[in-house]
């Protein structure tokens, strides 16, 4: 669906190969009540700021959480949405309102089905750990 497509810009005509990276709580690294999804758009990194509110809202409206796999999957959508209708294009970083989640989580949904349709997020090697990809190991652990 949206952790890997690819779109024409409106302005450009230029295909832009978009493929998501990951996700980042932002609390921590910026300082704001968000969760950063990254995308890489022709190789370039780009940024979807998702308001925490929104999962708040989207449990009290729906009775269900925004798990990972929805919100890359919103935060693609809206990524792909932005690219199609040239809004400001070339942004290293978008900020999505508490409903444009809202509407884009609940319209990937209803193209997927049901959440457990919606493709895992990608594995970077089945047959490697995380750590040993990374190359991070914990003091006393075996390399």
């Amino acid at each position: 669906m949206y952790e890997d497509f690819k779109v024409t810009d409106r302005w450009t005509d230029e295909q832009l190969h978009c493929v998501w990276k990951g996700t980042v709580v932002a609390i921590a690294t910026r300082h704001a009540d968000a969760t950063d999804i990254r995308f890489a758009v022709n190789g370039k990194p780009v940024w979807i700021a998702m308001p925490n509110l929104a999962w708040v809202e989207h449990k009290r409206r729906t009775g269900y959480v925004i798990t990972d796999y929805l919100a890359a999957q919103t935060a693609g959508r809206y990524l792909q949405h932005a690219i199609q209708s040239g809004y400001d294009n070339g942004r290293e970083m978008y900020t999505m309102t508490i409903d444009e989640v809202l509407e884009h989580a609940n319209a990937v949904v209803k193209e997927a089905g049901r959440t457990d349709n919606l493709p895992s997020l990608p594995v970077i090697n089945e047959d490697l750990r995380p750590e040993d990809e990374m190359q991070i190991h914990l003091p006393g652990e075996p390399a």
